[in-house]
């Protein structure tokens, strides 16, 4: 039998490439999905993968074929499709009596499952429905939570950590406002998640700044929570951890208020004021007699010549 450390050694190019672009890094690679069909999806379900790939595209891959297969149960499958594409995050949908339109979101740690909810579609409006015009495919969505749920529910905190890293896409150094055009607001209200897609449209104000508006563009969901598989606090905390080079040293004398203020302090020695070094003007010099004296007192002044 063959060890289970062993090291896989490349035999191309190509398989060389591939190990190092999965190698650990300091600044990770942008999330993959991957968008699975189970063995009995309705049209509704695929509808959803369909719509969700348009959405995540580039960064995402679509299996086309049916997957019979339970994550609840077993979760062997979505880790073999994990490590064969690469992807981190993942999305499945399927149907039956028990729990129809069915939609289970997750994220990996490792190649193993972290974290997996279960949502229920109650209803769905997909992109063809709405005749409006679409945002180009990549576009870095603006991502938005309301409800209070998102904050005190700790199912829901970790429904919104997974959509936040489903949705956000790669991280750009700089913002161009016209690049702003997307919207994805997500809204937790009476039980139920809204899902709402926008694209901004940028209008003449009269001024520099010019006036939103806010065009529905699909898709359109009302999903509401199901069955939760969440990483334990040990498990979680540990995929949270970050690399001792990416931490930010402390750097001495230096505090900042809530609004975000830099201030600095300033270690000086005690300063004579008497020697201070003043701007040179001809109207300030001292007099050769004032020097000898020190404050010029008892020096008549310069006798004027008679004629």
């Amino acid at each position: 039998m063959e060890p289970l450390d062993r090291v896989l050694k490349p035999k191309t190019k190509r398989a060389k490439r591939l190990l190092e672009k999965r190698e650990p890094k300091l600044t990770e690679n942008t999330k993959n999905a991957m968008l699975i069909k189970g063995g009995n999806a309705n049209l509704t379900v695929t509808g959803v993968l369909k719509d969700i790939y348009a959405l995540k595209k580039p960064f995402a891959v679509l299996y086309k074929k049916k997957n019979i297969t339970r994550p609840f149960e077993d979760q062997t499958s979505l880790e073999f499709f994990s490590k064969k594409s690469d992807c981190s995050l993942f999305m499945f949908g399927s149907h039956n009596k028990k729990r129809p339109n069915n939609l289970i979101i997750g994220c990996m740690f490792d190649y193993h499952v972290l974290d997996m909810i279960e949502l229920g579609i109650e209803k769905f409006v997909s992109l063809k429905e709405i005749k409006n015009s679409k945002c180009p495919e990549g576009t870095k969505p603006m991502l938005i939570f309301a409800g209070d749920m998102f904050d005190l529910s700790e199912e829901y905190r970790r429904l919104k950590s997974l959509l936040i890293d489903f949705f956000r896409g790669p991280t750009v150094p700089y913002v161009r406002l016209a690049g702003l055009e997307h919207v994805l607001h997500f809204t937790a209200m009476d039980g139920k998640i809204y899902m709402r897609s926008y694209k901004v449209l940028l209008k003449k104000s009269g001024c520099k700044i010019p006036r939103i508006e806010l065009e529905d563009m699909g898709p359109s969901l009302d999903l509401v929570m199901r069955r939760t598989h969440l990483a334990s606090d040990d498990l979680y905390k540990l995929s949270l951890k970050q690399p001792k080079a990416l931490k930010p040293k402390k750097k001495k004398n230096i505090s900042r208020d809530v609004f975000g203020t830099t201030y600095g302090r300033i270690h000086m020695k005690k300063q004579d004021l008497g020697k201070l070094q003043t701007r040179k003007m001809k109207g300030l010099r001292k007099r050769p007699a004032e020097r000898m004296t020190g404050d010029g007192e008892g020096i008549s002044p310069k006798k004027t010549k008679s004629a």
